[in-house]
């Protein structure tokens, strides 16, 4: 249940870079990007990624360090990769709010930071999803998951569940209108 509740997650994570990434290129095609969706996406990194989905990969990690060490090294810091994805996701608010206070921002550096964000949370996702969880689900026992869940936080995902927060209305239907223009495309 608990890795089915991160992996989920996790292709609800690599949705939301999807779509940060459609509004990077319309910033780069010296377009207006829909500012709202990107500050929503910012929130919703800084809300739930960060009190949430982290702090339970966290749990798993400990187990997983008392279980099977050596699997847990392959996997290295966990806690310092997400303080330094944390780091990168305020470069970007940063950035989002000199463009939108109408400071002087070269186009390139809020690209290049943009991107940076981008790649380091896929390639995140992508290390966990092919070393930390599988090692997870083979170390930890009955018992480990039984503790994690009891520690898992009641809070339901506010973009992705039935407890959705107004705030992330206008981030859900711009989510669907890029799924469904993705999908007419493909026929």
């Amino acid at each position: 249940m608990i890795m089915e509740l991160l992996n989920r997650e996790h292709r609800n994570i690599e949705r939301l870079l999807a779509v940060l990434e459609h509004e990077l290129e319309v910033f780069d095609r010296a377009g207006r990007p829909d500012y709202e969706v990107i500050r929503a996406i910012i929130a919703y990194f800084e809300v739930y990624t960060a009190m949430y989905h982290h702090p339970q990969e966290d749990r798993v990690f400990a187990k997983l360090r008392l279980r099977d060490p050596k699997a847990a090294a392959k996997v290295g810091d966990l806690a310092q990769d997400h303080k330094k994805g944390a780091e990168r996701l305020h470069r970007v608010a940063q950035a989002v709010d000199g463009v939108l206070a109408g400071r002087e921002v070269l186009r390139q550096d809020v690209d290049k930071i943009v991107r940076d964000f981008l790649e380091h949370e896929r390639r995140h996702i992508a290390m966990e999803d092919r070393d930390f969880f599988p090692a997870a689900a083979n170390a930890l026992r009955p018992r480990d998951w039984t503790e994690i869940a009891d520690a898992l936080s009641p809070h339901k995902d506010p973009l992705f569940s039935d407890a959705t927060e107004t705030r992330f209305d206008a981030l859900r239907a711009h989510i669907l209108n890029l799924e469904q223009e993705a999908e007419a495309a493909r026929h």
